[in-house]
Protein backbone atom coordinates (compact mmCIF):
# COMPACT_ATOMS: atom_id res chain seq x y z
CA UNK A 1 0.00 0.00 0.00
CA UNK A 2 1.35 3.52 -0.81
CA UNK A 3 1.58 6.57 1.60
CA UNK A 4 -2.22 7.88 2.29
CA UNK A 5 -3.77 10.65 0.07
CA UNK A 6 -6.42 10.96 0.49
CA UNK A 7 -9.53 12.75 2.50
CA UNK A 8 -7.59 14.15 5.74
CA UNK A 9 -10.78 15.34 7.53
CA UNK A 10 -12.29 11.44 6.68
CA UNK A 11 -8.63 10.42 9.22
CA UNK A 12 -9.33 12.88 11.50
CA UNK A 13 -12.56 12.00 12.02
CA UNK A 14 -11.74 7.89 12.12
CA UNK A 15 -9.27 8.83 15.36
CA UNK A 16 -10.92 12.19 16.53
CA UNK A 17 -8.29 13.59 16.82
CA UNK A 18 -6.85 16.58 14.54
CA UNK A 19 -3.97 14.62 13.69
CA UNK A 20 -3.03 16.87 9.94
CA UNK A 21 -4.11 20.12 11.91
CA UNK A 22 -6.94 22.20 12.37
CA UNK A 23 -10.01 20.55 10.71
CA UNK A 24 -13.29 22.52 10.77
CA UNK A 25 -14.85 18.99 9.54
CA UNK A 26 -13.98 17.95 12.84
CA UNK A 27 -15.12 20.09 14.91
CA UNK A 28 -18.48 19.83 12.73
CA UNK A 29 -18.39 15.96 13.10
CA UNK A 30 -16.55 14.85 16.12
CA UNK A 31 -17.69 11.26 15.28
CA UNK A 32 -16.55 8.16 13.18
CA UNK A 33 -17.22 8.90 9.71
CA UNK A 34 -19.70 6.51 7.83
CA UNK A 35 -23.10 5.20 7.86
CA UNK A 36 -23.35 4.41 11.02
CA UNK A 37 -20.49 6.64 12.76
CA UNK A 38 -22.89 8.95 14.69
CA UNK A 39 -24.68 5.94 15.97
CA UNK A 40 -25.03 5.97 20.16
CA UNK A 41 -24.83 2.35 20.11
CA UNK A 42 -21.42 1.31 19.06
CA UNK A 43 -19.61 -2.32 19.47
CA UNK A 44 -16.89 -2.28 21.93
CA UNK A 45 -14.02 -2.76 20.64
CA UNK A 46 -11.53 -5.23 21.67
CA UNK A 47 -8.21 -4.78 23.76
CA UNK A 48 -6.41 -5.55 19.87
CA UNK A 49 -8.34 -3.14 17.61
CA UNK A 50 -7.37 -0.56 20.47
CA UNK A 51 -4.03 -0.93 20.04
CA UNK A 52 -4.20 -1.39 16.46
CA UNK A 53 -5.90 1.90 16.13
CA UNK A 54 -3.43 4.01 18.16
CA UNK A 55 -0.28 2.50 16.34
CA UNK A 56 -2.35 3.17 12.84
CA UNK A 57 -3.13 6.75 14.68
CA UNK A 58 0.72 7.28 14.97
CA UNK A 59 1.27 6.26 11.66
CA UNK A 60 -1.07 8.44 9.84
CA UNK A 61 0.17 11.25 12.33
CA UNK A 62 3.95 10.76 10.84
CA UNK A 63 3.35 9.40 7.06
CA UNK A 64 4.58 5.94 7.82
CA UNK A 65 4.41 3.47 6.17
CA UNK A 66 3.89 -0.24 7.81
CA UNK A 67 7.27 -1.63 6.74
CA UNK A 68 9.07 1.39 7.80
CA UNK A 69 7.20 2.17 10.90
CA UNK A 70 7.52 -2.24 11.79
CA UNK A 71 11.89 -1.28 11.80
CA UNK A 72 11.60 1.50 13.85
CA UNK A 73 9.82 -0.69 16.42
CA UNK A 74 12.71 -3.32 16.10
CA UNK A 75 14.93 -0.90 16.27
CA UNK A 76 13.65 0.47 19.50
CA UNK A 77 12.97 -3.06 21.22
CA UNK A 78 16.73 -3.76 20.44
CA UNK A 79 17.73 -0.30 22.57
CA UNK A 80 18.39 -0.01 25.90
CA UNK A 81 15.40 2.02 27.82
CA UNK A 82 11.80 2.52 27.40
CA UNK A 83 10.73 0.93 24.76
CA UNK A 84 7.44 3.12 23.90
CA UNK A 85 9.17 6.25 24.52
CA UNK A 86 12.47 5.39 22.41
CA UNK A 87 10.34 4.58 19.36
CA UNK A 88 8.92 8.26 19.43
CA UNK A 89 11.88 9.90 20.02
CA UNK A 90 13.59 7.93 16.85
CA UNK A 91 10.19 8.89 14.58
CA UNK A 92 10.83 12.20 15.95
CA UNK A 93 14.65 12.24 14.61
CA UNK A 94 13.04 11.66 10.89
CA UNK A 95 14.39 14.19 8.89
CA UNK A 96 11.07 15.12 7.64
CA UNK A 97 9.45 15.45 11.14
CA UNK A 98 11.98 18.07 11.71
CA UNK A 99 11.75 20.09 9.13
CA UNK A 100 8.62 20.41 9.84
CA UNK A 101 9.16 21.01 13.65
CA UNK A 102 11.47 23.87 12.82
CA UNK A 103 8.56 25.28 11.06
CA UNK A 104 10.64 25.28 7.50
CA UNK A 105 7.11 23.22 5.89
CA UNK A 106 3.73 23.77 7.25
CA UNK A 107 3.05 20.40 7.48
CA UNK A 108 4.88 17.12 7.95
CA UNK A 109 3.53 16.10 4.27
CA UNK A 110 5.44 19.39 3.05
CA UNK A 111 7.95 19.07 4.62
CA UNK A 112 8.33 15.42 2.92
CA UNK A 113 8.46 16.97 -0.55
CA UNK A 114 10.98 19.64 0.16
CA UNK A 115 13.35 16.62 1.26
CA UNK A 116 12.67 14.63 -1.24
CA UNK A 117 13.10 17.33 -4.31
CA UNK A 118 16.23 18.23 -2.77
CA UNK A 119 16.00 21.35 -0.62
CA UNK A 120 16.97 20.29 2.36
CA UNK A 121 20.75 20.13 3.27
CA UNK A 122 22.25 18.27 6.83
CA UNK A 123 26.08 19.37 8.25
CA UNK A 124 26.53 21.03 4.31
CA UNK A 125 24.90 18.08 2.34
CA UNK A 126 22.33 17.75 0.30
CA UNK A 127 19.83 14.86 1.68
CA UNK A 128 16.78 13.72 -0.07
CA UNK A 129 15.92 10.76 2.00
CA UNK A 130 12.59 11.83 4.44
CA UNK A 131 13.73 8.70 6.91
CA UNK A 132 17.19 10.08 7.65
CA UNK A 133 17.62 9.71 10.85
CA UNK A 134 19.36 12.92 12.37
CA UNK A 135 22.07 12.46 15.34
CA UNK A 136 22.65 15.33 18.14
CA UNK A 137 24.52 18.21 16.86
CA UNK A 138 23.61 17.82 13.10
CA UNK A 139 22.90 20.94 11.38
CA UNK A 140 19.69 21.01 9.01
CA UNK A 141 19.65 23.86 6.02
CA UNK A 142 17.70 25.02 3.18
CA UNK A 143 20.01 25.15 0.23
CA UNK A 144 20.70 28.36 -1.29
CA UNK A 145 18.64 28.11 -4.53
CA UNK A 146 15.68 27.02 -2.18
CA UNK A 147 15.59 29.70 -0.02
CA UNK A 148 13.13 32.45 -1.79
CA UNK A 149 10.45 29.18 -2.21
CA UNK A 150 7.29 30.76 -1.12
CA UNK A 151 6.29 27.36 0.96
CA UNK A 152 9.31 27.95 2.69
CA UNK A 153 9.01 31.75 3.23
CA UNK A 154 5.48 31.48 4.07
CA UNK A 155 5.88 28.70 6.76
CA UNK A 156 9.07 30.58 8.04
CA UNK A 157 7.21 33.93 8.40
CA UNK A 158 4.60 32.65 10.68
CA UNK A 159 6.68 29.97 12.20
CA UNK A 160 8.01 30.15 16.26
CA UNK A 161 10.39 27.90 18.24
CA UNK A 162 8.72 26.33 20.40
CA UNK A 163 10.94 22.77 20.64
CA UNK A 164 13.50 22.68 23.65
CA UNK A 165 15.70 20.12 21.71
CA UNK A 166 15.38 22.32 18.59
CA UNK A 167 17.06 25.63 17.76
CA UNK A 168 16.31 27.50 14.29
CA UNK A 169 17.80 30.69 12.98
CA UNK A 170 15.29 32.40 10.36
CA UNK A 171 18.54 34.82 9.26
CA UNK A 172 20.25 31.77 8.02
CA UNK A 173 17.59 29.38 7.25
CA UNK A 174 19.89 26.84 9.22
CA UNK A 175 18.59 24.78 12.58
CA UNK A 176 20.17 22.66 14.74
CA UNK A 177 19.37 19.36 16.24
CA UNK A 178 20.26 19.86 19.57
CA UNK A 179 19.31 16.18 21.66
CA UNK A 180 16.43 13.41 20.90
CA UNK A 181 13.41 14.85 22.89
CA UNK A 182 12.02 13.77 25.82
CA UNK A 183 8.50 12.02 26.23
CA UNK A 184 7.15 15.44 28.15
CA UNK A 185 8.26 17.35 24.97
CA UNK A 186 6.64 15.06 22.28
CA UNK A 187 2.92 17.24 21.49
CA UNK A 188 1.35 14.38 20.13
CA UNK A 189 -1.11 12.53 21.65
CA UNK A 190 0.33 9.00 21.03
CA UNK A 191 -0.48 6.33 24.06
CA UNK A 192 2.67 4.53 22.88
CA UNK A 193 2.29 2.04 25.25
CA UNK A 194 -0.64 0.34 23.58
CA UNK A 195 1.38 0.28 20.54
CA UNK A 196 4.32 -1.81 22.61
CA UNK A 197 1.75 -4.10 23.71
CA UNK A 198 0.69 -4.98 20.07
CA UNK A 199 3.77 -5.70 18.77
CA UNK A 200 4.63 -7.93 21.86
CA UNK A 201 1.69 -10.36 20.70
Amino acid sequence: MARYTGPKSKIARKFREPIFGPDKALEKKNYPPGQHGNTKKRSKQSEYAIQLMEKQKAKYTYGILEKQFARTFDKAARTHGITGEILLQLIESRLDNVVYRLGIAPSRRGARQLVSHAHITVNGSIVNIASYTLKPGDVIGVREKSQSMEIITNSISGAVNKHAWLDFDKATLSGKFISRPERSQIPENIKEQLIVELYSK
